[in-house]
């Protein structure tokens, strides 16, 4: 399966970059896109369409990052600790390649598509949320089999 050209088609049909990326990885936490798509409808443009805050795709990525490695427990620190340092990963990835992750800061600074997000490149992503999310499942696909390795 091609999560990225899933995603990509999910916000094609109208889903919001967090539904688009938590969507196409709802498999990696066993769940199915019905089950996580509903959760993340206020998550799109940096929280119910304000660009203000958190891009909606790396606000899906959270999402599936707290289903694939869960601090269910209040008084498991050690879990919390862990997906905190997980969650920070994700994040600083994502800055890496685009250099920021609020929504409009993303809108204002228009990152393109570069060698260091290879899938919106092979897709043919032209549109700016969608390089945003495409190059969120990218990361996202690498670090949760990079972390399920280590465990």
């Amino acid at each position: 399966m091609d999560r990225c050209a899933l995603a990509y088609q999910y916000h094609k049909e109208g889903w919001n970059c967090a539904q688009s990326v938590a969507g196409a990885c709802a498999d990696l936490a066993g769940r199915t896109p019905e089950e996580v798509l509903p959760l993340l409808g206020g998550f799109g443009g940096g929280y119910g369409g304000s660009h203000e805050e958190a891009c909606g795709a790396v606000s899906g990525g959270v999402l599936v990052l707290g289903l694939c490695f869960p601090h269910a427990d209040g008084t498991d620190q050690a879990a919390k600790r862990e997906l905190y340092r997980i969650t920070k990963e994700f994040r600083r990835r994502f800055f890496e390649v685009f250099g920021y992750t609020r929504c409009g800061d993303l809108l204002r600074a228009r990152p393109g598509v570069t060698e260091k997000n290879p899938a919106a490149r092979r897709l043919g992503v032209t549109a700016h949320c969608d390089n945003m999310i495409v190059t969120a499942v990218e990361l996202l696909e690498a670090l949760v089999e990079e972390e399920r390795a280590r465990s």
